[in-house]
This record gives structure tokens, C-alpha cells and sequence, in this order.
């Protein structure tokens, strides 16, 4: 920290425990081919100046600065979370409570992909109308191509031209509401961007980057189950087709969740600083008043 106790640029940097330098990563010519074609480089010079001028033109606090600094970092290729075989594959979650200006922070990453000429690199999703035009964003399902409330689910071919368009470009993708998107809309997400992305199933969201956002105390999904759901049984072998494959798609998209590999919590209020109504505020929200 500086002496305004704000985080030095350079110590946000190094927020992410393990930083693996882009021109010491091997990169195997088979191992791309079996993960289908590379798309094109975008080269784009950015520096600290642009991450500090945006940051401080958001008036971000310390730990917006510091989720703000490892995703703009990573898109730089300044650093990249170790995650085993996922080559840099960041996996992020912000948990937040209301108050602590999550829309800000997307405000900002929003504006620096835009000052940078990478937007394209970027989507913005949430699971409900409004929470959609909040970060100027779509739903997840209008962004699928499906309805919401329609039985009917989106056919996923090799050589779909619709679905591929959507997709050449983008590398991060900002999921707000976290806690409102359940286990098989999130799955079904995780098996759109594979097919489009043409790599393999095992890479987890085809490679994309994932940001969550969320308060894991407010709304739960739909007829969904939530995100945090653990199973500890395994899938009955007398379930019916439909239900047995809804849980096996469950399970995958738990054990996506499971490889998140960076969280920041928003933790600081910028609504109100009365000490005695924060306190109601975080009384009311574990349901303790």
C-alpha cells in the first residue's frame, strides 16, 4: 500500500500467488491441434499508465483495484493464474454484499477493454433481465439463443454458423447474479462455448475466461439447483434417462465451479459509512434481526 493506504499497482500485480510468464510457456503444436484451431492474436499495447488512469477515473478503492489489476493484468498477459492444464485459464469469483459497488468494477473493466480495442474480447451476462441492463450486458439465455420459459433446448452441431459467430473472439466473460444461475444453465452454458470454441470438453468453458459476480445470500436459481450444491450420492442407476442425464450436466457444472482458481471479495461499503446501519444492514442479511 501507498500512503493512502491505497494498493501500490505493482503489489496488485502480484495478488495472484503464482505468475507464469507468457515467453517461458512451451506451447505444443499437437496439443493445439487436438484442442481445434488457435484463433487470431489481437496485439495491443497497454500499460500501467492506462490500467492506473482508468482505475483512478472510476475512483475504484482498494479492492476493486486489486480484482481490477489481476483481470486487466491477465488480459495483458502481464501474469496468469497457475491451474494445472488449463495454460492460464483465469477462473475468478467476486462475492460481494450490496453496497460495495460491484457495477463500478465492471464500469471499469468495461472501459478498459474499450480504451484498449478489445471489447470484442468481452461479454457481459447476468441471469435476469434487469440485472442485464444494469452492467449494460444481455441474458444468458437471449445470449444462447434460447427462451427462458421454452422447453425447447438450442441443438448444438459441428458447423453451426450462428453459434461460431458469436464466438471467434471472445476470451472473457462477466457473469453477474451468480447466485440467481443454477447447476444446469450453467452447464449448458459450459457446453455452448466448447462446441463453438471446438476444444475439448475437458477444458473447462472451452478455454474462456469466467468472472462471477454475486452475493451468495440473495436470490437462488429458478427451478435450478444453486451453484454451492454439494452431491454426495452417487446418480441412481434406476433414474429414468432424462433425470440421470440432468444430474451427471449438474455435477459437471459443480466440478466447474470447483476449479476456481482466484477470488476477491468486495468487502469495503461506499453507500454509507454510519457505522451503527452497517451493522443492521449485515444483521438483516444473515437474518439475524
Amino acid at each position: 500500500k501507498d500512503d493512502d493506504g491505497m494498493l501500490n499497482l505493482d503489489a496488485a500485480r502480484s495478488a495472484v500467488a503464482t505468475v507464469v510468464t507468457l515467453n517461458n510457456m512451451n506451447i505444443n503444436t499437437k496439443t493445439c491441434e487436438n484442442y481445434g484451431s488457435i484463433p487470431p492474436v489481437i496485439s495491443v499495447k497497454a500499460n500501467s499508465c492506462t490500467q492506473k488512469s482508468v482505475a483512478d477515473e472510476l475512483t475504484l478503492n482498494r479492492e476493486q483495484r486489486a480484482a481490477f489489476m489481476i483481470i486487466t493484468g491477465h488480459l495483458d498477459g502481464d501474469s496468469h493464474c497457475r491451474t494445472g492444464d488449463n495454460n492460464g485459464q483465469l477462473i475468478m469469483c467476486i462475492p460481494v454484499c450490496g453496497g460495495t459497488a460491484k457495477s463500478q468494477l465492471i464500469r471499469a473493466l468495461t472501459k478498459y477493454f474499450l480504451v484498449t480495442k478489445r471489447i470484442q474480447m468481452m461479454r457481459k451476462l447476468a441471469p435476469t433481465g434487469i440485472a442485464a441492463a444494469e452492467i449494460d450486458g444481455m441474458t444468458i439465455h437471449s445470449f444462447l439463443g434460447e427462451q427462458r420459459n421454452s422447453g425447447k433446448t438450442r441443438t448444438i452441431k459441428p458447423g453451426d454458423l450462428k453459434l461460431e459467430k458469436e464466438w471467434p473472439l471472445v476470451e472473457y466473460l462477466l457473469i453477474d447474479e451468480i447466485t440467481m444461475v443454477g447447476l444446469t444453465l450453467l452447464a449448458k452454458l459450459n457446453r455452448i462455448i466448447c462446441a463453438a470454441k471446438h476444444t475439448n470438453h475437458q477444458i473447462p468453458f472451452g478455454g474462456v475466461n469466467v468472472i462471477f459476480f454475486g452475493d451468495y445470500l440473495q436470490y437462488r436459481p429458478v427451478y435450478d439447483v444453486p451453484l454451492h450444491t454439494n452431491f454426495t450420492l452417487p446418480v441412481k442407476s434406476k433414474s429414468n434417462k432424462i433425470a440421470a442425464e440432468k444430474q451427471i450436466q449438474r455435477r459437471v457444472a459443480r466440478s466447474l465451479i470447483l476449479q476456481i482458481n482466484c477470488v476477491v471479495k468486495l468487502t469495503q461499503q461506499m453507500r454509507t459509512e454510519d457505522l451503527r446501519y452497517l451493522q443492521l444492514l449485515e444483521r438483516l442479511r444473515h437474518g439475524e434481526c
